[in-house]
């Protein structure tokens, strides 16, 4: 850095000094902050802000981006006082595993073959070097490859590290800072036996992070000593508030990682969008050594260079997800990094007594200040990001530090804008080593005596999708890398020589067994493509490497964590010729749309598959000939991709993407209710007819299913032979509506049919709504209202009549005890009887017993429910017991359900009369 200063005349002071008092007695309520900022003071070595490529995939597409936009990217990244000037650089070492947003590659598939210029990583620290030699590089796993014997935490993995390392060497990069295995916590042996291997392999200048997860470790190195010796810095994840995107308000540390003495590194944080983040990125920089005496500070994760359906898309320092366009954003984090890099340099000294909270509390902002090596500049960075009023800070240099100009820049956090990112604002001349800042909520400012910062002023081209057709037969591509905007998700898809007799280049899946892996397990696929792409033939050659299944993925849309829950439609074929496609949604469910088999494809021997999308119609094809056609209208657009159900080294060449015109559909299904709106328990008709349009072939082997959850029907297929285009066939259902409650249900009917041998398959939806009869008013006799339902221990339950035989109506008068009564409900236990008050009846009254016809045998209970609850209940009834009157306040009841028990004894003549049941309601 360069230091000139420049005097300001006394009457400019004077001027200054009076206008930042006038603005701060008008606008701020918390105290002044007074602040002295003295050289000959000190705290803990500042070591550095840097941010992280990798966890996972996360710089994947900035390789692919024009030469000229790829430069300003990195530019606005690395370039000292351009952008955010990192310091520090964490790499991924990669594993062939899925890490967050993408699986990065091994420098070594298999045991023993190891390639230098697998992945990305190298050449983006080669890029970050070139522009900042200072740089200082960090390297971690997040995933190891499958074949490492032992776990990760073997010797197996400590020689893995040393090989990466000695890749890195080849590139000309000197690793500073090596970690284990992130967020896995450590075993303290293998620690100590990596420093061995490390000082052994000549990489005794690598200082090893521990661990990368939690303050935890600095327990267990306060009882080891050789754990402790092995170790140089102590590195956790998300210490401030809110931990993973929190909000960062306070940090955190424990007093054992204090006590150690070793630096205290914030190994990662961020995890926040690339604008709004901004406020609790500058918060975990300044209170993060405030509360935690924490040192460093890495963003995760640098940019998001990956496709904007993956999660984290808009999360790190900037966005680049359109390399064929060149478009990129610049975010607010950047600014707010560079308001602390650009100013300082690693090696700087924090001074504690010059470091604090404004006002006294941590809500009105912090702000920290830091001294050079010579201890003549200083920089004091001042974060108002949780302040709700201007104040002002009163600074005093002193102890041999510069008393000179003292520029000030500030960048606007709370409300991010292109127009208050890192602008230089008037400089101050102190006077006798005093001066003041008034400052105002939501912005962070720099005082500094230092020079040469700068905001860069590179604007990119405007974004645009990816054009159709897109091709690409591999055979341009350096072997051993990855293929242009191919992204992995799982496994690690490469450019190699093709097998199976084939010349030329080909896509590649490396990873012939399942990885050490840091999230959960997938198929092995890679991304394509543009999240717009609607109607397309997505084509490519396969050959199956051994027996499996590989896959198309077409309007690949949103994914959720883990990468198995990727949205879309799929097409699996495997070596025997069985074929399935399935749609998948974000949360990883899977729904099979059709399935059969063609004729097997074997392995060692190339085929050509397609998956063809059209509207709704969705079909795939086997050596150019369809296999299958559904419908479906679930996703309409989204990425292509291609992916495979196991890992083996099948290839994939002459990969394209055509644009498909709306193809005529070859038959149609429809489904409609009748009535769409149903009492509970009552009948309703559902009609479902197949048609097939003049024009079209012949539709053979009709196959019509319904689903309809909740309802009662005979869910049987209804199987049709041939329709004849121009004609139709129609299938009807008898259902039932669901009794538990109101609701809205959606009927979905499927047919399944074959034109030309190509199997073909629809689906369609519609809605019924289950609604509740109306209630009853006045006074009513029981049995003259409609039931939700009723069940019955022997035939129907009878309406003015007893239980007779097993028909309605063959019962005779009801008779308890001699005494005949003209309405009341026959029943044979056990027995239920569900009417819906609607919350409008007050009381129910009844006289119940065992009906004469029952012979003197028989007991039984009768009880009064209420929304499921007991309101009244009769003592057992046997035999030619007399008669019992019941009743029950109903006030508020929306349900009534009048149960006849058995007694605890069988059923046998349990002949339950509710005689004269009577509901007293409002209206």
């Amino acid at each position: 850095m360069t230091h000139a200063r420049r005097l300001a005349p006394l009457w400019v002071v004077a001027l200054l000094a009076a206008l930042l008092t006038m603005s701060t007695s008008a606008a701020h309520a918390a105290p002044d902050t007074s602040v002295t900022v003295d050289g000959a003071q000190g705290g803990r070595t500042f070591d550095g802000i840097g941010a992280i490529s990798g966890g996972g995939g996360n710089s994947r597409l900035l390789t692919d981006y024009p030469a000229a936009q790829q430069s300003q990217i990195l530019d606005y990244l690395f370039k000292p006082g351009y952008g955010a000037n990192l310091q520090l650089l964490k790499i991924e070492i990669g594993g062939d595993a899925n890490s967050t947003d993408g699986s990065e590659p091994s420098i070594e598939h298999a045991r023993g073959t190891v390639n230098c210029n697998a992945g990305y990583e190298f050449w983006l620290a080669e890029q970050a070097k070139a522009r900042n030699p200072k740089i200082g590089l960090y390297g971690l796993a997040w995933a190891a490859p499958g074949w490492i014997d032992g776990g990760f935490w073997s010797t197996d993995t400590i020689n893995y590290l040393i090989s990466w390392l000695g890749c890195a060497k080849q590139h000309g990069l000197p690793i500073s800072y090596l970690g284990g295995w992130n967020e896995r916590g450590h075993d303290a042996g293998w620690f100590v036996q990596l420093r061995a291997a490390l000082d052994k392999a000549g990489y005794s200048g690598v200082q090893l992070v521990a661990d990368d997860s939690g303050w935890g470790v600095a327990d267990d190195m306060a009882k080891d000593k050789a754990f402790n010796d092995a170790v140089s810095i102590i590195g956790t994840h998300y210490s401030c508030e809110g931990g993973d995107g929190g909000n960062a308000n306070t940090c955190s540390s424990t007093q054992a990682a204090k006590d150690n003495g070793k630096p205290l590194w914030d190994s990662e944080n961020g995890s926040q969008d690339m604008n709004t983040g901004a406020p609790a990125l500058i918060r975990a920089i300044t209170r993060g050594y405030i509360d935690a005496k924490m040192t460093s500070y890495f963003n995760w994760p640098l940019i998001a260079a990956i496709y904007p359906n993956l999660p984290y898309s808009t999360v790190g320092l900037a966005t680049a997800g359109s390399p064929w366009s060149g478009n990129y954003t610049i975010g607010t984090s950047t600014w707010a990094t560079a308001q602390v890099t650009q100013f300082t340099e690693p090696g700087w000294k924090f001074i504690d007594s010059a470091s604090g909270y404004l006002g006294g509390s941590e809500s009105n902002g912090t702000y920290v200040s830091l001294k050079s090596p010579n201890g003549k500049d200083y920089s004091t960075i001042v974060e108002t990001t949780t302040a709700q009023t201007a104040q002002t800070v009163n600074l005093h240099v002193t102890g041999g530090l510069s008393t000179g100009a003292v520029h000030v820049w500030a960048t606007q956090v709370n409300s991010p804008g292109a127009a208050t990112n890192l602008v230089r604002q008037q400089d101050i001349t102190p006077v006798d080593g005093s001066y003041s800042l008034t400052t105002e909520p939501g912005w962070v400012y720099t005082l500094t005596t230092t020079t040469g910062q700068g905001k860069g002023t590179a604007t990119p081209p405007a974004a645009h999708a990816l054009a159709l057709p897109y091709t690409d037969n591999f055979d341009n591509d350096v072997s051993g890398t990855e293929a242009r905007y191919l992204s992995d998700m799982q496994g690690s898809f490469e450019v190699q020589k093709c097998a199976a007799g084939r010349d030329g280049q080909c896509l590649q899946q490396m990873a012939a067994v399942k990885p050490i892996e840091w999230q959960d397990d997938s198929d092995a696929f890679t991304l394509v493509g543009d999240t717009t792409w609607k109607d397309y033939r997505l084509q490519t050659d396969v050959e199956l490497a051994k027996p499996g299944a590989v896959e198309l993925i077409g309007r690949a849309g949103t994914q959720n964590r883990p990468q198995s829950h990727q949205q879309g439609y799929f097409f699996q074929i495997s070596d025997t010729g069985a074929w399935t496609i399935f749609k998948s949604d974000a949360n990883g469910h899977r729904t099979v749309l059709t399935r059969s088999a063609t004729a097997a494809l074997g392995t060692g021997k190339w085929h050509r598959l397609a998956l063809s999308f059209s509207g709704t119609a969705i079909t795939a094809s086997v050596d150019g000939k369809d296999v299958g056609t559904v419908n479906d209208a679930s996703y309409s657009a989204g990425l292509g991709g291609l992916g495979m159900t196991h890992y083996a080294t099948d290839q994939f060449d002459n990969l394209s993407f055509q644009a498909t015109r709306d193809r005529q559909p070859s038959a149609g299904l429809a489904v409609a209710a009748s009535p769409a709106s149903v009492e509970r328990g009552r009948p309703v008709t559902v009609t479902t007819t197949v048609s097939v349009p003049r024009g079209a072939k012949p539709a053979e082997g009709v196959n019509v299913s319904l689903t309809a959850p909740g309802f009662t029907f005979d869910s049987q297929p209804q199987v049709f032979g041939e329709v004849q285009p121009g004609h139709s066939v129609v299938a009807t259902w008898e259902l039932t509506a669901p009794t538990d409650k109101p609701s809205t249900v959606g009927i979905t009917a499927t047919a399944t049919f074959a034109q030309q041998g190509v199997a073909q398959w629809l689906r369609q939806d519609a809605q019924v709504s289950v609604v509740n009869p109306p209630p009853p008013s006045g006074v009513n006799a029981v049995s003259d209202l409609d039931f939700v339902t009723s069940t019955n221990g022997w035939g129907p339950v009878e309406r003015d009549l007893s239980v007779g035989g097993t028909n309605a109506g063959d019962g005779g008068p009801l008779t308890i005890n001699g005494t005949v009564y003209p309405k009341g409900l026959g029943t044979n236990s056990i027995s239920d009887v569900t009417i819906y008050l609607g919350g409008n009846c007050s009381k129910f009254t009844s006289t119940v017993g065992n009906d004469a016809d029952a012979g003197g045998g028989g007991s039984m209970t009768f009880t009064v429910l209420g929304d499921g609850k007991k309101l009244a209940a009769s003592s057992t009834i046997r035999g030619n017991d007399p008669a019992q009157q019941i009743s029950a306040d109903l006030t508020g009841v929306q349900m009534l359900d009048l149960v006849v028990g058995d007694a605890g004894d069988g059923n046998a003549y349990d002949h339950g009369d509710w005689a004269t049941p009577t509901l007293t309601c409002s209206g």
